[in-house]
């Protein structure tokens, strides 16, 4: 994959575009449009991806550890299996967003919208869920 470690491409439109397997390691993709762009597996560590539109993304798989997605939309995106760990989600926006198997420890999830998201298999040990919607029927501690 393509190597754009660091780069700042703030604002930038990368809809459909393939960057699986990219180093995306701490790039500025904030307010970047990345509708249904492929970021399988993907290391996005520490990358800022504040108020980006990510709806129908790929991002299965990637590492996004510490990553910045606060008020990002991620409306229908594929993160299954993806490392959110230490992630900032705060008032994402995850509507139907596949999260099966998903590692969101310790992410911030407050005012996320986690309406109709798939969940199952997901971690969220430590995770603050502080005024985030949930789906219907889920607990927290359903998947540990």
């Amino acid at each position: 994959g393509a190597t754009l470690s660091g780069a700042t491409l703030t604002r930038a439109n990368l809809a459909g575009a393939d960057l699986g397997d990219a180093d995306l390691n701490r790039v500025d993709f904030s307010e970047a449009v990345l509708q249904t762009a492929d970021l399988t597996a993907a290391d996005l560590e520490d990358a800022d991806l504040c108020n980006a539109n990510l709806t129908g993304a790929d991002l299965t798989e990637a590492d996004l550890l510490k990553a910045d997605l606060c008020e990002a939309d991620l409306t229908n995106a594929q993160l299954r299996g993806a490392n959110l760990r230490h992630a900032d989600l705060t008032g994402a926006d995850l509507w139907w967003a596949d999260l099966r198997g998903a590692d969101l420890s310790e992410a911030d999830l407050s005012d996320t919208t986690l309406t109709v998201a798939a969940l199952e298999k997901a971690t969220l040990t430590g995770a603050n869920l502080d005024g985030a919607t949930l789906p219907d029927g889920f607990e927290p501690g359903d998947n540990q």
